[in-house]
Formats: C-alpha cells, sequence, structure tokens
C-alpha cells in the first residue's frame, strides 16, 4: 500500500497483560498493523486516519499498573510483507493445528495452515484465535454449516474446513482482510468456504450450525441477536475477543437471546465462550 503511516514504538514494564490490551484498544482507533518487540511492540496507521489526540484517551495509557513509553516516527511507503516476516514465527496450537507462512517448512501435525497476513487479524498468535483454535478442537464439524464472522485471515474458516464443516460462509467489514481471506483461503485449497465483505447486515436468510465470532466486546453486543436469529436451534456459538471481566455482559445479553453457556476456556486474562442456543 503505497502511503504514508505513523509508527509508534512501544515499551512496556511488565509486558502482559498490558501488551495486548493495549494493541486490542490501538486496533479499535484504526491502527492496522502490529509488530512485537522483546520489550514490547510498534503500531502503525494511515497518516490519513491517524488523531494525534486519540492516544491520549487510552485507558491503558493512563493506568497506574504499567509503565508505558513511545515514540514516533513517520515512515514513508513500506514493504508491510517483509516488516511481518522479519517477525512471524509458525506456532502450533494441542500439537494439532501447525499456523505458519508460506516461507516456513511444513510442520509435522495433523492440520497445517498457511496463512500470510498482512495486515489482516489471525496469524494464531494473538490469544483470542489461539482459544478460538482450542474451542474448534473439541466440536464435531462434520457437514456441519459454519459462519466465520469477522474472518480476518480466515484462519478459523480454513480450519473448520479441514475439520470437515461445510459448506463455510467467511465475512470481515475490513476491504483489506477480504481480500487477503480471499488469497489464504486458495492458498489452502479450500473448496467450500465463500468470502463476503460486509457486516452482520449480510445475515438475512441464513441458518448455521456453528458460528464463531471472534470480535471486540461492543460489536458482539450489538449484534448478538443477529447472530441468535440465524443459528439453528441447539446450534453452537463461539466468541472470543474480549477479557474475563467481560464475561458477565455477554452473559447478561447471551442469556436474553436464548444462548447457554457451557465451555469457558481462557489464556492471559483473554477468553473464548461457548453458547449453546435453547
Amino acid at each position: 500500500m503505497s502511503q504514508t503511516y505513523i509508527g509508534y514504538h512501544f515499551t512496556i514494564v511488565p509486558l502482559q497483560p498490558a501488551s495486548d490490551i493495549l494493541m486490542a484498544e490501538l486496533g479499535e482507533i484504526g491502527f492496522e498493523s502490529f509488530v512485537e518487540t522483546e520489550t514490547g511492540f510498534s503500531a502503525f496507521i494511515p497518516k490519513t486516519d491517524w488523531n494525534p489526540d486519540a492516544l491520549h484517551k487510552l485507558q491503558v495509557l493512563n493506568s497506574g499498573e504499567f509503565s508505558i513509553v513511545y515514540e514516533k516516527e513517520e515512515i514513508a511507503p513500506v514493504n508491510w510483507n517483509s516488516e511481518w516476516e522479519k517477525n512471524f514465527e509458525p506456532i502450533e496450537i494441542e500439537n494439532t493445528v501447525s499456523i505458519r507462512a508460506p516461507f516456513h517448512e511444513v510442520g509435522t501435525v495433523q492440520y497445517n495452515l498457511i496463512i500470510e497476513p498482512k495486515m489482516s487479524f489471525g496469524t494464531g498468535h494473538h490469544e483470542t484465535t489461539h482459544l478460538m483454535v482450542q474451542h474448534l478442537l473439541k466440536l464435531d464439524l462434520q457437514n456441519k454449516k459454519v459462519l466465520d464472522m469477522g474472518c480476518g485471515t480466515a484462519v478459523l474458516a480454513i480450519l473448520a474446513e479441514k475439520l470437515g464443516a461445510q459448506p463455510i460462509d467467511a465475512i470481515d467489514i475490513d476491504p483489506w482482510s477480504y481480500e487477503n481471506a480471499l488469497e489464504n483461503v486458495e492458498r489452502n485449497a479450500c473448496k467450500y468456504i465463500s468470502v463476503y465483505e460486509g457486516d452482520a447486515n449480510l445475515l438475512t436468510n441464513q441458518n448455521y450450525d456453528v458460528i464463531i465470532a471472534n470480535i471486540n466486546r461492543n460489536i458482539l453486543l450489538q449484534d448478538l441477536s443477529t447472530y441468535t436469529k440465524v443459528l439453528k436451534k441447539e446450534g453452537i456459538l463461539l466468541l472470543s475477543g474480549f477479557y474475563v471481566e467481560d464475561i458477565p455482559s455477554i452473559n447478561e445479553i447471551a442469556s436474553l437471546n436464548h444462548l447457554d453457556l457451557v465451555l469457558t476456556i481462557e489464556r492471559n486474562n483473554w477468553v473464548g465462550l461457548r453458547y449453546i442456543k435453547n
């Protein structure tokens, strides 16, 4: 993408959970790309989307629990692929799933996913993607119709197909994620995934066995009723993208929509929930 970016280089003490919290908050105000370092991470936003006052309103930067300092720089157009290639390492989850880039060697586990994330969310390194993979591995997805809402790189949709699901719809509102998801679906030779650009307004006249929604808390609270309408009775809804302390507010809306919480998995204060529609 040939445009100028603003880069922030954060040094964080202690590193967790402040790093994850800050990354999530920056994502909500338009930051597109993150590169982790030994002492924190760097975050990048197009100069056209940058509001210098927005950082001052971030909760974690005003918290007395952490020490967070940063430097800012203006960056000329850059090859983003080479930037993340320098830092992206393959990962394995449950000794069953490997998520790797095209330039990594093939793993020895059962399911090898090839993801070139570019500027999209979903390499498996973030806790929420990791949690969703754990949830999916516990389900029987054979011939189940699945929705991956807020699909990012489409890594979860791709895993769902490898676990036997079909057909699968993958939706993301971000044009860059939409294009990247299409590329990754083709890269993994998937046959049953349809990728769409848009939001919950696309969910009309559908009927899913399983819905995956790894999105931020506010979007989930807003769209939960829409997900429920297109979920079959006794269908499964997997939610992540929020913290342990957010569970009560998520549960409150879920119960109003006839959803029963049946499984909770936590990882570094992030959480993944499994609901069944009653």
